[in-house]
C-alpha cells in the first residue's frame, strides 16, 4: 500500500512544516491588531513547540531565532521591552526553542535505531521470501504481495516456486496470525518446502514433509493454510490443505476453480487425526492462466462490505506481460478497498512461456 498513503504523507509533512511560521505569523498578526492589551505576544512561542515535529536541529534552532527576534520586535512596537511581559515571552521562546532541540535529538537518535533494525527486518525478509523466477521450467511467473502491517514487506502469507526433474511446482500459503511469530512460522514451511519439492518423487509426499515440519514446529496452537501445486506434461496437480481453491483463466475466457474431493485440514492440525489431503488434477494447457492466492485477496472489502469478486476480476489479466497482468489486478484490489488492507495479500500467476 505504500503508493496510495505517499501523496497523504506528503500533504502531512508538508502542513507540519509549514505549522510553526504560520502560527507565529497568525499570533504576530493578531497582536499588531489588537496590541498589547489581550496578551499575544507570549504565544510566539508555540511556533518553535511545534518545530520538533519535521526537520532536524538546525531548522529547530533557526525556527526559535525567528520567534525570538519577533518577540523583541513586537515588544518594542508594544512598549514592552523593558516590562515582565515582554521578559516573559522571550523567555518562554528561548525554554520553548532549547526543550524543541532536546526533542529533536532524541527523535533523530530514535530514528537512526529504527533505520537500522528496518534494515535488518528488511535483509530476513528477502532470506525469506526471494524473488522468484521470472522463467521456472516451461512456465512465466509473476508474483504480487501486499503486506497488511504498514512498511512490511512480508507477513503471514507465503509463496515459493522450485523446478524439478519433471516439471515445477510451487506452494502458496497464510499462516494464521501477524507479526514475528507468523514469519517464523512462514519460514518453517518455505525451509520445508524448498528441501522437499526438488527431490520427492510425488507432490503428496512433499506435502507429508510440510505437515511434519509444521507439526514439530507449532505443536497444535497454530496453522497455515497452503496449496501445493505441480505443473507438468499440460496437467496440474493439486494438493490442498484448507486453502482457498485456485483459479484456472482458459484460453478461451473461462473461468474454472478446481476443488478437491474432500478439503482436508491446514497444516499444524495433524494432531487432530482427520484424513490427509488427497491430490486431484486439472488440464493446463498452453493459453491457460493460473492464479494462486490467498484470502487476503478475496476477503478483502470495499466500503459497503462487500468481497472483492475475484472470478469476475479474471478479464484483467490479459497483458501478454505476466507481471504487467498481475500488477493490473493488484490496481483493482486496491482499488476496490480504497484504503489499507486488512490482511497480507498475496498473488502467483503462472503461464506457459
Amino acid at each position: 500500500m505504500p503508493e496510495k498513503d505517499e501523496p497523504a504523507q506528503s500533504r502531512r509533512l508538508t502542513v507540519l512544516a509549514v505549522l510553526p511560521f504560520a502560527t507565529m505569523a497568525a499570533v504576530a498578526v493578531a497582536d499588531l491588531a489588537t496590541g498589547p492589551s489581550l496578551g499575544f505576544l507570549p504565544l510566539i512561542s508555540v511556533g518553535p513547540a511545534f518545530a520538533p515535529l519535521v526537520g532536524g536541529w538546525r531548522r529547530t534552532a533557526c525556527i526559535g531565532v525567528i520567534a525570538l527576534l519577533l518577540s523583541a520586535g513586537l515588544g518594542w512596537y508594544n512598549d514592552l521591552i523593558d516590562a515582565r511581559r515582554g521578559y516573559m515571552a522571550i523567555a518562554s521562546v528561548i525554554g520553548v526553542t532549547v526543550a524543541g532541540l532536546v526533542a529533536v535529538s532524541m527523535r533523530e537518535r530514535r530514528e537512526a535505531q529504527l533505520d537500522s533494525f528496518r534494515s535488518i527486518a528488511e535483509a530476513a525478509q528477502r532470506v525469506l521470501l526471494k524473488p522468484v523466477p521470472r522463467l521456472a521450467g516451461h512456465l512465466r511467473v509473476a508474483v504480487s504481495y501486499m503486506s497488511a502491517v504498514a512498511e512490511a514487506r512480508i507477513g503471514g502469507d507465503l509463496y515459493e516456486v522450485v523446478a524439478f526433474p519433471g516439471g515445477v511446482r510451487v506452494i502458496v500459503g497464510d499462516v494464521q496470525g501477524k507479526g514475528l511469530e507468523a514469519v517464523e512460522t512462514a519460514a518453517v514451511v518455505l525451509g520445508a518446502f524448498r528441501e522437499a519439492a526438488p527431490d520427492e518423487a510425488d507432490l503428496v509426499r512433499v506435502g507429508r514433509r510440510l505437515e511434519r515440519a509444521v507439526d514439530r514446529q507449532l505443536d497444535g496452537e497454530k496453522f497455515v493454510t497452503a496449496i501445493l501445486a505441480e505443473v507438468s506434461d499440460e496437467r496440474v496437480t493439486f494438493l490442498n490443505f484448507g486453502h482457498p481453491a485456485p483459479m484456472l483463466i482458459r484460453v478461451e475466457g473461462t473461468v474454472d476453480l478446481p476443488e478437491p474431493p474432500a478439503y482436508a485440514l491446514p497444516l499444524g492440525l495433524g494432531a487432530h487425526g482427520a484424513e490427509p489431503p488427497e491430490p486431484f488434477h486439472a488440464d493446463f494447457l498452453p493459453g491457460d492462466q493460473l492464479l494462486l492466492y490467498t484470502d487476503g485477496v478475496t476477503e478483502a472489502r470495499d466500503v459497503d462490505g462487500r468481497f472483492y469478486p475475484l472470478p469476475d476480476r479474471a478479464h484483467l489479466l490479459k497483458e501478454r506481460d505476466a507481471e504487467a497482468a498481475l500488477e493490473t489486478l493488484r490496481q483493482d484490489l486496491l482499488q476496490h478497498v480504497s484504503g489499507p488492507l486488512q490482511d497480507d495479500a498475496a498473488m502467483l500467476l503462472l503461464r506457459y512461456r
